[in-house]
């Protein structure tokens, strides 16, 4: 069925202050002017009404799974950028539709979130799941992924609640981070090297459980567990953050200098596959990374470039706008700011006519995972305006590390609260 073709799934050290020898990818042409990534992402928060919101990842489909769809991830993700770009205010409409989706689910009251909701203002009542109108069928469906609850997009909910969190100890957003933790510590594992496994799969009342275990999710975890140790002096999330980081490590290859994607359902076995974001994100992500991992960029130069930027994986040759941008944070994080300039013009390239930012450069580009829906189908982005490239797109511009919610730059102009 052609809606498989275009289903999408997605999972993403303190400011990393050391500066470490990296390879130069060549250089692109000087980016034009263009408005700013954080004003686009504001843009698309205060062009609706007031109260809080789920922002659609794909805005210009029509029809199908995509259509008015807001994965978790995409919506986190924005989320902490328009905290990096100065607009809390903003940035909490979207944390309180998350809030929303913990409290009022049509099934579940234990702390999960499903990975995709109903883009736009969230009504009174349980929260509208994502889905779409099958003509041919004549029904309503729902996608098996989109109503599942992937740990790695829970992390990410996670660091959102916790980037807009006041001074208060008794925060709703400390609150609903925590609620998000306690169902994640439900997925630890104990095969192999331990972490967390994936989440589940599919619809109320009996979801399948995922075997399987992800470096780039175990690596979110080790973030959004960390940062939950701030928030709360709860020693249990320090203990959840090493079971992750251990399990990352154990997916490093020093020959290949380089992590593995993850593991098989049996929560042993290596899947080898080149990931860029497995390779990136831990460098973000976990204290003292850098020193121990940082000839993964090397790897990721000499195996995932692509055209003036980088592709999702070794099974794609197309430029990952998202991606890309994640490698000109990470660059300019780490002070190889001439490096991190020709990849801005790279992102900026990606440019949308409506402010936003293209997934990937390419009409079609593989990931070199199955479809969650359909595992004989393989996994791709596609040439669409792409909520999640916007949000990385700003969080580059600003030099916010989502991870950890700093900035290398001087904070933003904090923007007035509107009455």
């Amino acid at each position: 069925m052609s809606r498989a073709l275009i289903l999408l799934q997605y999972c993403v050290l303190s400011l990393l202050g050391s500066c470490v020898s990296l390879l130069p990818v060549s250089a692109a042409p000087a980016a034009p002017d263009a408005p700013s990534a954080c004003d686009a992402l504001v843009h698309q928060v205060d062009s609706v009404a007031s109260g809080p919101l789920f922002l659609a990842s794909f805005p210009t489909v029509t029809e199908g799974p995509l259509y008015k769809a807001s994965f978790v991830y995409d919506q986190s993700v924005a989320t902490i950028a328009l905290v990096g770009c100065g607009h809390p205010q903003q940035a909490r409409r979207l944390a309180d539709a998350l809030l929303a989706a913990l409290d009022r689910d049509r099934h579940w009251h234990d702390g999960r979130l499903r990975n995709g909701y109903a883009a736009g203002s969230v009504p009174a009542g349980p929260i509208k799941l994502s889905g779409w109108w099958d003509k041919p069928q004549g029904k309503w469906l729902e996608d098996r992924y989109q109503v599942g609850s992937d740990v790695g997009n829970l992390a990410w909910a996670i660091l959102a609640l916790l980037a807009v969190r006041g001074p208060e100890q008794d925060s709703p957003y400390v609150a609903g981070a925590q609620q998000i933790g306690y169902w994640i510590e439900k997925r630890r594992d104990s095969r192999g090297a331990g972490g967390f496994t994936g989440g589940t799969e599919g619809s109320e009342p009996t979801p399948a459980e995922n075997g399987w275990k992800a470096s780039e999710h175990n690596t979110d975890l080790v973030a959004a567990f960390g940062q939950l140790a701030k928030a709360t002096s709860d020693p249990r999330w320090r203990r959840d953050a090493s079971a992750a980081a251990r399990f990352v490590d154990a997916m490093w290859s020093p020959q290949c200098a380089c992590f593995a994607a993850g593991t098989g359902a049996d929560g042993v076995s290596k899947n080898d596959l080149l990931a860029l974001d497995a390779q990136i994100w831990p460098l973000l992500a976990i204290p003292g990374a850098v020193a121990r991992y940082s000839s993964a960029i090397g790897t990721v130069v000499k195996r995932l470039a692509a055209a003036d930027g980088f592709a999702y994986s070794e099974a794609g040759t197309g430029l990952w706008t998202e991606g890309t941008a994640q490698m000109q944070l990470l660059y300019a994080l780490l002070g190889q700011q001439s490096t991190a300039e020709s990849l801005h013009a790279a992102v900026i390239a990606e440019r949308t006519a409506d402010g936003g930012y293209f997934a990937t450069r390419d009409a079609s580009s593989p990931t070199g995972f199955a479809l969650a829906s359909d595992p004989s189908l393989p996994r791709r982005y596609l040439h669409l305006s792409h909520l999640g490239a916007s949000a990385w797109a700003a969080l580059a511009e600003r030099q916010f590390n989502p991870f950890t919610a700093r900035s290398a730059l001087p904070p933003a102009p904090r923007q007035p609260q509107r009455h």
